[in-house]
């Protein structure tokens, strides 16, 4: 006999293969083997069984037992398997009835006694389980997740008891709890900052264009705090985009909790991460920070002082929305549609340019410094923002540069995201490959003369000049203008600033 389940890996449920447990009883010597690349906590999956079936008042068949794991190319591990298992033998021995097991689908790790213990990963596999039209019985500690998922009947129990009466007659019912969303998140505000008037400019275009963010400018200007305020700003997330982004966070090492629902994700990993840890990877390759930001925002504090290979890996993803991880044995594809904002300081010492700080660094360690990001890196992040220390009238009030609050701002955004939307697809601006570009971004011959003028200029490669083109038609988007003027084109290409900067400034 064999009972089929899930095997959630796959990133968003969209590849993740479907595992059969076969359970087979033979004559011979009592014993429990499994095959199919069982990793150490699935091969420990048989004394967990053994234990709760026993404790469970059930008998263990005193034979030969045979469970197979297919496909068997595959490695397995956790303890998700624990469930079926078990059910497999009880219905392998004829102690429950398992002629109704085809349509359900058993997730779940088991104790010694017989509780139902949660178990990662949920999520994708109702996903699927959801297309396939089956019901999925799984730990009460998962339900909330499960019940994420429009469409799905979804069964929950605390002991493996329950499920067994569940097939001996005394069906479970469904779960119909709704989960628990939590929409009362406060996002730090933006009227918090004082000051960077050009910066917070800066930051309503990303947000609502989804372009990718540098702000440069000496310590204590405000770059963090602005950073940390872009996810407030984002427009809400769709269905899709909240399921894709808990999935990810489903299969990862933290897990999803159900109250994070439709909160787009925000991440600050240190400059000490590794490769690794940003990409994704491991043995059994896990997303890493780049997915686990996957429709939010990832944000690089002191974006020199990570590892340029570590920088490097990035560049593809920020273009494709994607990362492959390649190990000997096989692949795995997560997404990585993710909004950079990243900061630095313009030197070692943080203080090149600044009116009342001297720069105490020499223009060899200035370039040295700034060399850490490579010339690629930097031309695939849209825009490039000096914020430049704020006067004390600011600072203590007594000079009130702005009144607008996040929620302010972004109204203005969703309303930018929505004509995007509509008219190109379905894709925001940043997401517009050439053609789309040739196609919505076009512009008059001033506009022609003006991008001229400034490739010559700046030197702006092909791919700067398209996201020239892209962040111009994000300004005309917000002023509500269907037509992309000079005066959008012009405050565009002041977004480029370190195009125009292939020398270090001399120390003041």
């Amino acid at each position: 006999m064999s009972l089929a389940i899930l095997y959630s890996r796959a990133s968003a449920g969209i590849d993740a293969p479907l595992v059969t447990v076969e359970v087979q009883l033979a004559q011979g010597l009592p014993s429990l083997s499994i095959v199919g690349l069982p990793e150490l906590a699935v091969r420990e999956s048989k004394d967990r069984v053994r234990g709760a079936l026993e404790s469970t008042n059930f008998q263990f068949p005193a034979k030969r037992i045979i469970i197979n794991l297919a496909p068997a190319d595959l490695p397995k591990e956790g303890g998700r398997f624990d469930l079926a298992i078990a059910l497999g033998i009880l219905g392998a021995s004829k102690q429950i009835p398992n002629e109704k097991f085809k349509n359900y689908e058993f997730l779940g790790e088991l104790a010694l006694s017989g509780d139902l213990r949660p178990v990662t990963g949920v999520l994708p596999a109702a996903l699927r389980i959801r297309d396939a039209q089956r019901t999925l019985m799984v730990p009460e500690g998962n339900a909330q997740e499960a019940a994420l998922v429009n469409g799905l009947k979804v069964l929950t129990a605390k002991h493996l008891l329950q499920i067994c009466q569940h097939f001996a007659g005394t069906p479970l019912p469904p779960f119909t709890g709704k989960p628990f969303v939590n929409n009362s998140t406060v996002y730090p505000d933006l009227i918090d900052v004082r000051g960077q008037l050009h910066a917070k400019r800066a930051l309503e275009i990303a947000a609502a264009g989804g372009h990718s963010l540098l702000l440069y400018g000496p310590p204590g200007t405000g770059k963090s705090m602005l950073a940390s305020r872009l996810p407030g700003l984002l427009p809400p997330m769709t269905e899709a985009e909240a399921l894709e982004t808990a999935a990810v966070l489903s299969i990862s090492n933290q897990g999803f909790d159900p109250q994070f629902w439709c909160q787009r994700p925000f991440r600050s990993p240190h400059h000490t991460a590794s490769g690794a840890a940003m990409v994704g990877g491991g043995s059994s390759p896990k997303p890493g920070e780049i997915s686990l930001a996957h429709c939010g925002v990832l944000f690089l504090d002191e974006l020199p002082e990570f590892n340029r290979e570590v920088l490097e890996v990035l560049r593809e993803p920020m273009e494709n929305g994607r990362i492959i991880i390649s190990r000997a044995a096989r692949q795995a594809e997560f997404p990585a549609r993710f909004q950079l904002i990243s900061a630095m300081n313009p030197c070692p010492c943080g203080y090149l340019g600044d009116p009342i700080t001297p720069c105490r660094c020499s223009p060899k360690q200035i370039n040295k410094y700034r060399t850490r990001l490579s010339g690629p890196l930097l031309d695939r992040i849209d825009m490039h923002v000096e914020t430049p220390r704020i006067s004390s009238d600011e600072l203590m009030g007594v000079t009130q540069s702005t009144t607008e609050t996040s929620a302010e701002v972004r109204k203005r955004i969703v309303k930018a995201r929505e004509r995007q939307l509509a008219r190109n697809g379905g894709r925001s601006n940043h997401d517009l490959d050439s053609r789309g570009v040739e196609y919505y971004c076009k512009i008059d011959p001033k506009g022609e003369k003006l991008m001229r003028q400034a490739m010559e200029r700046l030197g702006l490669s092909a791919r700067a000049f398209h996201r020239v083109l892209k962040i111009a038609r994000t300004i005309a988007d917000i002023m509500e203008e269907k037509e992309i003027r000079v005066a959008h084109l012009s405050e565009a290409i002041g977004y480029r600033r370190l195009d125009r900067n292939s020398k270090p400034e001399e120390n003041p």
